[in-house]
């Protein structure tokens, strides 16, 4: 089992910086893939980041590249989410999740509670 708890959510300002974190508990952290997902209101969740399990590999939903950055800190089992150039559309609530395997459209096998980020015009 792994627990995943988000947190640095937020309201901030189009063009703004934000950084979420995902606290990670439980098994060894270092054995997960880790994602970042989103879920804005009336609309389906959907993929933000992924991170390989010692950060050598990342890919990024066109939406966020150039804007976001992806990032893990295994000795603290924290994943990081850099968001830069904020956007009202990037308005939603901010999930991680940690899988086995590595890719767009892997199944993710434990999620976090969700954290809010709100960027206003």
């Amino acid at each position: 089992q792994v627990q995943l708890v988000e947190s640095g959510g937020g309201l901030v300002q189009a063009g703004g910086s934000l950084r979420v974190s995902c606290a990670a508990s439980g098994r060894t952290f270092s054995l997960y893939h880790m994602g970042w997902f989103r879920q804005a209101p009336g609309k389906e969740r959907e993929f933000v980041a992924i991170i390989s399990q010692f950060g050598a590999r990342t890919d990024y939903a066109d939406s966020v590249k150039g804007r976001f950055t992806i990032s893990r800190d295994n000795a603290k089992n924290t994943m990081y989410l850099q968001m830069n150039d904020l956007k009202p559309e990037d308005t939603a609530v901010y999930y991680c999740a940690a899988s086995s395997n590595y890719g767009l459209a892997v199944k993710y096998n434990y999620w976090g509670q969700g954290t809010q980020v709100t960027v206003s015009s």
